[in-house]
């Protein structure tokens, strides 16, 4: 495995980590009892920030792909 390859591989980790702590979030969320406003507002949440957290990743993946990552090392 390359250089990049090993990169990317945090970001990916991470990345699912959340993605299942979010849904694992919303599973729990729905066996709780609470107002549906509630409840719908928080799986509305956790959708948008899973989304966002995907978005991330994949702009992340560009970045180590194309070297952009060490471009603040010289700041």
């Amino acid at each position: 495995m390359n250089n990049h390859g090993k990169k990317i591989i945090a970001p990916i980790v991470v990345t699912i980590g959340i993605a299942l702590y979010y849904t694992i979030g919303v599973i729990v969320l729905l066996h709780v009892a609470l107002p549906k406003i509630i409840k719908v507002t928080a799986i509305i949440i956790s959708v948008i920030v899973t989304v966002v957290f995907v978005f991330v990743l994949i702009e992340r993946i560009k970045e180590i792909r194309s070297g952009e990552e060490d471009d603040l090392s010289q700041y």
